[in-house]
């Protein structure tokens, strides 16, 4: 018998498609507004820097000759499939874990478009100290990256009903 969706995590999901919204229309404001490879300096150490990313993370297999661009994507569906069923097995009062989950799956689901229909992930964002610069990245990456701290961090939270297992 097949529960209610609403008692699920997957009642979470509406967060996932902030982050999407939100992602794809900061990206599509980078497009339309900036050249590529065009610094707007904001803050003395955050610029706008329009930049194209065929590989992962810090660019990791950017250099690769496009192959990797649909193996990124099937990493990402794979991802996707297991959060949304782990979702679909927890209880929506498991927010933590549901919004972290919620926050991969908007991130994953951003960058995938963009592999999909551009062939590379635009990112824009850019810190930097001095002469020395972070790795450009986008809304989907910080998601993506928010949702892994969220996890970790529920890893060192310990629910009360364990404690008392602990103790007795």
């Amino acid at each position: 018998m097949s529960k209610p969706l609403l008692s699920t995590g997957l009642r979470w999901l509406w967060l996932a498609v902030v982050v999407i919204a939100v992602d794809f229309a900061s990206k599509q404001w980078v497009i339309h507004h900036m050249m590529l490879h065009e610094t707007l300096p904001v803050m003395p150490f955050f610029n706008l820097f329009y930049a194209h990313n065929y590989g992962a993370a810090f660019s990791f297999l950017a250099d690769k000759g496009g192959w990797q661009r649909w193996v990124f994507a099937a990493i990402a569906i794979a991802i996707v499939i297991s959060l949304l069923v782990i979702m679909y097995r927890s209880a929506a009062t498991k927010w933590l874990n549901n919004v972290a989950y919620a926050l991969i799956i908007g991130g994953a689901l951003g960058n995938l478009f963009d592999r999909a229909y551009h062939g590379f992930v635009v990112d824009f964002i850019d810190f930097y100290v001095g002469e020395w610069h972070f790795a450009t990245f986008n809304i989907a990456d910080c998601a993506i990256c928010i949702g892994a701290s969220l996890i970790v961090l529920e890893g060192f939270i310990t629910p009360p009903a364990k404690q008392v297992k602990a103790k007795g």
